[in-house]
């Protein structure tokens, strides 16, 4: 495998600004004054499982907050979950503190959002939104669809609390999913196939009640309402509505449920736009998602050579210079995650990156943690501007076909306008740590490394 090239390893060395000792009050100076004024701020991960990532994105996230007056954080989450913490920023609701507001969260990975990082997030935002006016409050919100079944009992009980009479229509038309057990799974598969008729105008028929007596509910509901019920139930009716076509779809083996899941994540972020807009200003809110999802697709091999869109191309092509995409890297450490779907968590070794990959090029420079400006460094945008591998870890880590299962190649410079790098990393603490994840710790390097045979 070559080295990378020493011309480029220099130019980026040259542009690298290396970051103050974490938690140093100047640690994210240089980003933020990148970011400038920006209004959708993107900050991605290469892993769901890095700690550094989590308390980098949370401190920046703080920043935002207080520094820039942003209004909510938006997540790579259910929609339903996220709301119950969203519930709790703002004093309402049975949770007594973060953790507990967290349980929602139980899908998995659960780690991605129960964990230490995030508590700490969590709490602050609790203790900075306590005795603020309502609407100067930061909320938290989830952008994904895959909460079929929690989102559409959220629809029945606002409406069963703000007009009966619409939860008997509704409750009967959502009745078109009950010979599926509550799999969402099985729905897809049994409709993608053809066997059984979907539920689209169900789903739809409700999504369009919603909208369109918007203003009738809220003036029927119980007294006490959160003010944002409305909102809540309509965002969970148009999660439905994606979910379905989701799951019909994810089964054909092409490219669509991925542009479905995050033009359904895009197409949230701007409802959340309109709904957090004041009458001075409009809404300006951070994101949390892997790279994928907020790395330009269009500078990626998934765009180029599978059509795949994603959030960050969406949000570029429609806020230009008001969005701000940010990614994260890393050389080896350690990160949480399982060996394959809905198995346990572990602490696994991440292997030395390669050498012709953009965390190969990083980690030549030899400095520790730094940040690459490459929306206004002319040079470091030159210098990477030919396409690299791009190491991506999700919730399942497959050290063996490394290079098949977790590189891409990406053009860098057009995927994002900054990269923060870590060169060694350790594994996100989950709130629930089993007996294998201990284990991990204490996991070797295969001995097939580089070759992975």
């Amino acid at each position: 495998m070559p080295a990378p090239d020493p011309h480029v390893v220099a130019v980026v060395r040259d542009a690298a600004r290396p970051l103050p000792d974490a938690g140093d009050d100047a640690e994210f100076d240089e980003l933020l004054a990148a970011i400038g004024d920006a209004r959708f701020v993107l900050l991605g991960e290469a892993s769901h499982g890095t700690q550094e990532f989590y308390t980098a994105r949370a401190r920046i996230t703080r920043r935002l907050i207080v520094e820039r007056g942003f209004d909510a954080v938006a997540i790579e989450g259910d929609w339903p979950d996220a709301y119950r913490v969203n519930r709790y920023l703002r004093g309402r609701g049975d949770d007594r503190d973060a953790e507990r507001a967290l349980q929602g969260f139980r899908r998995f990975p659960t780690w991605m959002w129960r964990n230490t990082a995030v508590v700490d997030l969590v709490e602050w935002m609790r203790e900075w939104n306590d005795g603020r006016p309502e609407d100067g409050r930061a909320g938290f919100y989830g952008l994904d669809l895959y909460s079929l079944a929690t989102s559409m009992d959220a629809v029945l009980g606002y409406l069963d609390r703000a007009d009966p009479d619409a939860a008997a229509r509704v409750r009967q038309r959502y009745a078109c999913f009950e010979p599926f057990g509550g799999d969402s799974q099985t729905y897809g598969l049994m409709t993608g196939l053809g066997s059984t008729p979907s539920c689209e105008h169900e789903v739809l028929a409700t999504l369009l009640e919603l909208q369109r007596r918007r203003a009738e509910i809220a003036r029927t509901a119980a007294g006490g309402e959160d003010p944002e019920a409305v909102f809540d139930a309509e965002q969970n009716a148009a999660l439905v509505k994606s979910a379905e076509r989701y799951y019909r779809t994810m089964f054909l083996g092409d490219v669509s449920s991925w542009n479905l899941r995050d033009s359904h994540m895009a197409e949230t972020l701007w409802a959340l736009e309109r709904h957090l807009a004041r009458a001075r200003r409009p809404a300006r809110i951070v994101v949390w998602a892997h790279n994928s999802h907020l790395g330009d697709a269009s500078a990626t091999e998934m765009g180029r050579t599978r059509g795949e869109h994603n959030v960050g191309q969406l949000v570029r092509e429609r806020c230009g210079g008001e969005a701000f995409l940010v990614g994260f890297s890393t050389h080896t450490g350690t990160v949480t995650a399982a060996s394959d779907w809905d198995h346990p968590a572990q602490c696994r070794r991440v292997l030395p990156s390669r050498h012709d990959s953009v965390e190969g090029v990083m980690h030549a420079t030899g400095i520790e943690r730094f940040l690459l400006r490459l929306r206004d460094d002319a040079a470091a945008a030159q210098a990477l501007r030919h396409p690299l591998l791009e190491r991506a870890i999700g919730v399942i880590y497959r050290p063996d076909t490394e290079r098949q299962s977790h590189y891409f190649f990406v053009e860098l410079p057009r995927q994002f306008d900054a990269l923060l790098h870590f060169d060694t990393t350790s594994a996100v603490v989950p709130l629930e740590r089993n007996v294998e994840w201990h284990r991990g710790q204490h996991e070797e390097v295969p001995e097939t490394y580089p070759e992975g045979l």
